[in-house]
């Protein structure tokens, strides 16, 4: 068990005597009238201005979670132990703003009074609602609809079994590449994330390139499933998923390889798939593109304050013999990765405001998880975040077979995020130390999914890379991006100059779905993926 934690003598003076030194300036400041509020978004309206004593709490607030976290960074510890102590002290801090409380907040009173305690109904009525959904609402749910307009574009779903669908998208050009694209997306959400409304879906966008388009859409199992989905493992996703999928996309296509695109988690599982075929002597891929995917688990960002061998083991034993990993729990974990802007600004927008969120595709699709199996999960959690075995060969293990993800020699293209802060993006640029092919590696701005849906069409953000062709990769992420060149607008465009020339030849689109092997089933987005976790 670890010591009590400690800060130098000399430290701990320095910080408390600059915070009564702050303290009391902020103290004459206050009692002068001259004491601004503070530049942060929380205390900025005009409710929080009008009121002296309001402003100088905020300050105050703000004056004590710089002492807190000042303290951590001082602390006597380890680096890992340090990490953990700042995860803690910001779940503490931005839980205690007093803008999350009645009692503190200006704008909620004053919001109350002038609509003569509408607002308050309304809260109380939001927080009913979401205690009988079991969570914090992000957005309006009521303006979307899975296949009404999210992941709405026109196609079919041509395979299905105990873990996923396949769906082939329709054609939307008179001539298609001869190689198809299969895409596997992260099975700890739905797969619409790449096909959420026509203007910014990646897969429409690819479709309306001229590649024909495969997605996998995972089955959200739940507890009242009886065919043993919940004794799921790793192997079982990559054989019986991931493979069976480009397995598919090949027979009705004719092709003997597809090009592969994963996304998250969906990456790391599909280039574990492609190990596990090479350990097989199959190379069904003939090229490889993944997005904000880790392969080296060596910096996994703020997600490593919950990898330790206790977790591992406790996870490792609570899934034994088989059971689910809720949704939920992992939907919480992430959001209070960023708890001001997922958790408590909803609980003031919501409950104490009155108000209805503004509805937004990406936070609908971020409420709409999934279940995993639970020794899926077991597994991965050992063998990547705790162990990082997949980067070493031979390893990690699926199926009786040793994985080498090292004899992975394909052409790939890989993406990550800037400000990601679930894939840290030097963490996706450690893929190219471990796959042996020509890379092509892209950052793209913002974060873990924003980065990812940026539309082409609309020409924001921008992106960092080196001119097609000159890819070569130091072993330094930064020294790559000191030579890299920021261009405006989407990574979308620069990833199909690249993918194109893997597509093979052009040939006239092919009129229907699926084969005489895979008829069509159902039209896309399909069941598996209309089922919420309960």
């Amino acid at each position: 068990m670890p010591g009590p934690v400690s800060v130098a003598p000399e430290i701990l003076a320095q910080i408390q005597a600059d915070f009564s030194r702050e303290w009391q300036r902020l103290c004459r400041e206050a009692e002068s009238g001259m004491l601004a509020p503070p530049k942060d978004r929380r205390f900025s309206s005009a409710a929080w201005a009008a009121n002296g004593q309001h402003v100088l709490l905020a300050h105050t607030y703000l004056l004590v979670s710089q002492v807190m976290n000042r303290m951590v960074d001082s602390a006597q510890v380890s680096d890992s132990l340090r990490e953990r102590l700042r995860f803690s002290a910001m779940q503490w801090v931005d839980a205690l703003s007093p803008a999350n409380f009645l009692a503190f907040n200006p704008e909620v009173q004053q919001s109350i009074v002038e609509s003569a305690g509408k607002t308050l109904s309304l809260g109380l009525s939001n927080l009913l609602q979401d205690i009988k959904k079991g969570r914090i609402s992000q957005t309006d749910e009521s303006q979307f609809e899975v296949g009404r307009n999210l992941a709405c574009t026109p196609g079919q779903v041509v395979f299905e079994n105990r873990l996923m669908q396949v769906i082939q998208y329709a054609p939307r050009t008179d001539t298609v590449y001869q190689r198809p694209l299969v895409i596997i997306p992260p099975n700890i959400n739905k797969f619409y994330i790449l096909d959420l409304q026509p203007e910014n879906s990646f897969v429409r966008y690819a479709v309306e390139q001229g590649h024909t388009v495969f997605i996998v859409s995972w089955r959200n199992p739940l507890a009242s499933d009886t065919d043993g989905v919940d004794q799921a493992t790793w192997s079982d996703y990559l054989d019986g998923a991931v493979l069976k999928a480009i397995s598919v996309a090949s027979d009705i296509t004719g092709q003997a390889q597809v090009n592969a695109l994963g996304f998250c988690v969906g990456g790391t599982m599909l280039a574990s798939a492609l190990a596990l075929a090479q350990a097989r002597g199959a190379r069904p891929v003939a090229s490889l593109t993944l997005l904000t995917s880790m392969l080296d688990f060596h910096d996994t960002g703020v997600l490593s304050v919950f990898v330790d061998e206790n977790h591992a083991m406790f996870r490792d034993q609570q899934f034994g013999r088989g059971g689910l990993m809720p949704a939920r729990d992992l939907s919480n974990t992430f959001s209070f990765l960023r708890p001001n802007e997922l958790v408590w600004n909803y609980v003031v927008g919501n409950y104490l405001k009155g108000q209805t969120p503004p509805p937004f595709d990406l936070l609908f699709w971020n409420s709409d998880s999934t279940n995993l199996p639970g020794p899926f999960f077991s597994w991965y959690f050992r063998n990547t975040y705790l162990e990082n075995n997949l980067k070493v060969p031979g390893r990690a293990q699926a199926a009786g077979l040793s994985l080498d993800l090292t004899r992975l020699d394909m052409p790939a293209y890989l993406y990550g995020s800037r400000e990601d802060h679930i894939v840290p993006w030097p963490s996706a640029y450690a893929s190219t130390r471990v796959l042996r092919g020509p890379a092509r590696f892209v950052l793209g701005a913002s974060g873990h999914i924003a980065g990812v849906v940026n539309p082409a069409s609309r020409n924001k953000r921008s992106y960092w890379a080196r001119p097609m062709g000159e890819d070569k990769m130091p072993g330094d992420p930064n020294l790559w991006l000191e030579n890299a060149e920021e261009h405006p607008g989407s990574w979308w465009v620069d990833w199909t100059r690249w993918l194109d020339p893997h597509g093979g030849k052009r040939v006239k689109a092919p009129r229907s779905q699926g084969n005489a092997q895979y008829k069509p089933i159902e039209p896309a987005p399909g069941r598996y993926v209309k089922v919420r976790a309960v």
